[in-house]
Order: structure tokens, then sequence, then C-alpha cells
């Protein structure tokens, strides 16, 4: 896997050092507000683990999984939801966690459910955050890095379901995904 890498954009310590400087944040704006963690399967598992184990608050966690990608390097611009998640929001503080946010068509669809839904507020925390891609106009309240507009993985990033487990993020070299 690491011979696919062209190059770390960021190492597990730059990464954890990332999440400990949100875990502060995340808890000072949280305090007594009991949020709602939802994590956006499968990508965002690792950041939202290492996470609240972070942050210092009263706090329950949900999943959710949509997707746009469906294996490949670019969305394809149709947005399903594969696993709803079993919380009531209603009323609730909601903090949606996400590896990496890009065209933001999975977190615009994802801010728009939970609102309807009756949630009282919705903010997200994303360890990446690609404004270069964005196609639609969301709000990324907290995030650990902006990244350059290259194809990453590492760290919960994939590849048709490969490198989620590398310890860190890094630039797929184009060789790799150059046929699809």
């Amino acid at each position: 896997m690491n011979n696919d890498i062209e190059k770390v954009l960021y190492s597990a310590d730059d990464i954890q050092a990332a999440i400990d400087r949100l875990a502060k944040q995340l808890t000072v704006e949280y305090r007594d507000k009991k949020p709602l963690i939802v994590s956006v399967l499968s990508g965002a598992v690792l950041f939202t683990v290492d996470l609240i184990k972070k942050m210092d608050i009263m706090a329950q966690i949900d999943f959710i999984d949509v997707s746009t990608y469906f294996g490949g390097t670019a969305t394809t611009g149709q947005l399903k939801l594969i696993h709803d998640m079993t919380a009531d929001v209603k009323g609730r503080n909601v903090l949606i966690t996400e590896d990496i946010v890009d065209s933001g068509r999975t977190l615009d669809y994802l801010v728009k459910l939970l609102k309807k839904r009756g949630a009282k507020s919705v903010k997200t925390v994303s360890l990446l955050n690609k404004p270069e891609g964005r196609e639609f106009d969301v709000n990324v309240e907290y995030y650990g890095f902006k990244v350059p507009n290259e194809f990453l993985v590492g760290y919960g990033l994939d590849y048709k379901g490969y490198y989620r487990n590398l310890p860190y993020v890094g630039v797929l070299k184009l060789s790799v995904y150059s046929e699809d």
C-alpha cells in the first residue's frame, strides 16, 4: 500500500495534533449540550473514534452511511442513503463528523435531512476540508486541515475500499487509479 502513495501530506502525529485541537474546541462548544455525534460511514469512523475519546463532554454517537462515490475516484453526482441512523434528532444539537468535505453534496444532503427531522442545531467537524472541490455551499465549522484538490487516501479515506487503514493521509499515485 505504501508504494502506491505519491507523498504523505499529514503524518499520524500531524493528525493526532489536529484532533487534539479540535477536541478542545468542541469540548468548549458542546459543554452541557449533550450533542448527538453522527459519524458518516465508513470514512469518518477512525477520525470520529479518536476525536470523541478526547472530548470531555457527555455525548451520544450514531452512524449514517451516504455515498456518492461507489468505489471510484470522482463523485457520481448521485447520492444514496445506504444506512440510516437510529437516534431521534428532534430538539438535539447534532455534530456531523466527516473524513473529508469535497464537493459538499453529502454534507448538504445530511444537513437538510437532519434539520428536516427537527435537529436544534447541525454543525460539522471534518478532518479534511477541500474547498477547491466544492459544488455545494456548505459550512464546515471545524476542520483539521485545508487540503489541495488531489486524490487522498489513508486514515479513513479510501480508493475502492482500500487504504483506509493507513495511519497517515497521502496523495494516491495517478498510476494506481488512472485506468478508471
